[in-house]
């Protein structure tokens, strides 16, 4: 069975700069944790994320013109097609050759090819709404959502600071904390149309901050880790 992740493009490009902006140390912490599990046998599907690189560009484009919604969201997804071939790049040993830019693309048998490594596919899917039709695909039970965020919150902990973090909440008290509707975009631990799907299919969803990669390798192994578990 496929472990799911859902990495944060918040996570792979925190900002951009003359520099890129691309967070080296993190990627080089983070591929030594996925190798040291393959050679454990497991499996993994990683899902990348558009994160800042999606939101300036979103930003920039609707400065100097007016932007269709579906245009806006196709720089977000081929935002996550870059940061996805940037992955499989530097798995290109372990990876199987091919980005999967669709959920239902078919896969040629590869010996040894325990990695894929999928991106964006249409307008109005995020890549956690990717993660889950692909949990579904693989048969998987739970997606772990790595980013920047440590925990779901009940208020937006960047505008109160008196936001409390909740380790466990039903998807039908999560739905009520946030928007409904996708917008292209958006920031949240993880998206009303991925939630929807993920309830649907009975999933376990983990909200885990990445950067701690001890915490994060607990998410991965099923064991107790600092995070949020959304049922």
């Amino acid at each position: 069975m496929f472990t799911i992740i859902s990495l944060g493009g918040s996570v792979i490009v925190p900002h951009l700069s003359d520099q890129g902006g691309i967070n080296i140390q993190f990627l080089k912490k983070f591929k030594k944790l996925i190798l040291s599990e393959l050679k454990n046998n497991k499996r993994f599907v990683i899902v990348a994320g558009g994160g800042k690189t999606t939101r300036v560009y979103q930003k920039a484009a609707s400065k100097i013109a007016d932007i269709k919604k579906e245009d806006i969201d196709w720089i977000g997804i081929h935002a996550t097609r870059l940061n996805a071939h940037f992955l499989r790049t530097i798995f290109q040993k372990e990876a199987y050759p091919v980005i999967l830019d669709s959920p239902q693309k078919e896969l040629k048998k590869k010996k040894g090819k325990n990695l894929l490594i999928a991106s964006g596919w249409r307008p109005g899917w995020s890549t956690d709404y990717i993660a889950v039709l692909l949990a579904e695909r693989f048969g998987a039970k739970e997606v772990i959502n790595a980013s920047d965020l440590s925990f779901v919150y009940n208020r937006d902990p960047k505008k109160y600071k008196s936001a409390k973090p909740i380790e466990k909440i039903c998807f039908n008290d999560y739905q009520e904390l946030i928007p409904q509707k996708w917008t292209p975009g958006m920031s949240l631990p993880f998206d009303p149309i991925a939630t929807k799907l993920a309830k649907k299919l009975k999933l376990k969803i983990k909200i885990v901050k990445a950067s701690d990669l001890k915490n994060f390798k607990n998410a991965i192994l099923g064991k107790k880790f600092k995070g949020t578990i959304i049922t």
